[in-house]
């Protein structure tokens, strides 16, 4: 009797202290996210990459995990958290910018990486084309050339007579930046348009960037989008209202924090999209054999309260065209 109630302890014990793994729960798909921003700008992404991956039949919590990590504008720090993701390790790694995406393919030849929000991923050495990715990325990009013209074209429109114009670039996003920097040059030549290039990429140095563009004879100003211009677009967008200068940015953030203008892709509908990649990627699809996908929407936000401010009477067919404007 006493030896009989000694082993059902023993194996009680054993039990309790050595439980069996949760079978479910080791079969829930990990997504990584990769960003270089914040949380707060990210959020808006991760809502869409959410809300693709639900339409698809994975719910965050019950059908996926997702696992975050933002380099906060540090790009240096973008390596050392792919490397984290990816050893965690995660089934699919989803990455915002250029820069993330970079370093997550530096970083693995094996996990499918899908990207949001990348302005040329074949210059970038990201895919080889983009009907056929090839290798183990995919996703969606962001900008063009046609992008980078409307940005000029609509300063031209709101203030007529505009010959000179600041750019505002992130030189710590390199990559990203120079394609974009590239586009916005072949535009301005076409525009007969004169670019004046101010470097920038925290709040120091956006001040500095503002003391410098000031003492130029500029008609306007183009905030390049960026994740660390999107943290701070509240502070540019003071900084242009006090300069007296109309300014366009590629981020609808920058209209909603005081900017004037913004105009280029819905990040969330890219996101979404990306989400819809994830989930194919989830059932068997090969990253190789998914084309990437172009933007679809665009937005223009016109901030008719800082257009008041600066003395701008926006004409009324530009007006028309908004998607929305701030009063």
């Amino acid at each position: 009797m006493i030896r009989r109630l000694a082993s059902r302890l023993l194996l009680l014990a054993v039990v309790v202290l050595c439980p069996v793994p949760a079978q479910a729960d080791a079969a829930v798909p990990r997504i990584g996210v990769l960003s270089a921003g914040t949380p707060e700008s990210t959020a808006p992404l991760l809502a869409g990459l959410r809300q693709g991956l639900r339409e698809h039949g994975y719910v965050e919590g019950t059908g996926i995990a997702i696992e975050t990590r933002f380099a906060h504008g540090r790009f240096d720090r973008l390596p050392d958290l792919a490397r984290e993701l990816i050893g965690m390790p995660v089934d699919v790694l989803v990455t915002v910018v250029t820069q993330a995406s970079i370093a997550a393919k530096d970083n693995t030849k094996s996990t499918p990486i899908v990207m949001v929000g990348v302005s040329d991923p074949v210059e970038a050495g990201l895919v080889a084309g983009l009907s056929r990715p090839g290798g183990n990325v995919t996703g969606t990009s962001a900008m063009n050339a046609e992008t980078a013209r409307k940005w000029l074209e609509l300063l031209r429109e709101s203030v007529p007579g505009v010959r000179r114009v600041a750019v505002l670039w992130n030189p710590t996003n390199r990559i990203f930046q120079m394609q974009l920097i590239r586009q916005t040059e072949a535009a301005a030549r076409s525009l007969g348009v004169e670019l004046r290039m101010f470097e920038a990429r925290d709040p120091d140095s956006i001040e500095r960037a503002f003391a410098a563009l000031s003492k130029e004879r500029v008609a306007g100003l183009n905030v390049l989008p960026d994740p660390a211009f999107v943290a701070h677009a509240d502070r540019i967008a003071a900084l242009a209202e006090k300069a007296r200068l109309p300014s366009v940015s590629g981020s609808t953030a920058y209209a909603e924090a005081g900017g004037l203008m913004a105009y280029g892709p819905s990040y969330p509908e890219l996101a979404r999209a990306a989400g819809g990649q994830v989930a194919r990627i989830l059932k068997g699809a090969k990253p190789a054999d998914l084309p990437v996908e172009r933007p679809t929407k665009f937005e223009l936000v016109i901030n008719m309260r800082t257009a008041k401010q600066l003395g701008v009477s926006m004409p009324a067919s530009l007006l028309l065209r908004a998607d929305r404007i701030i009063e």
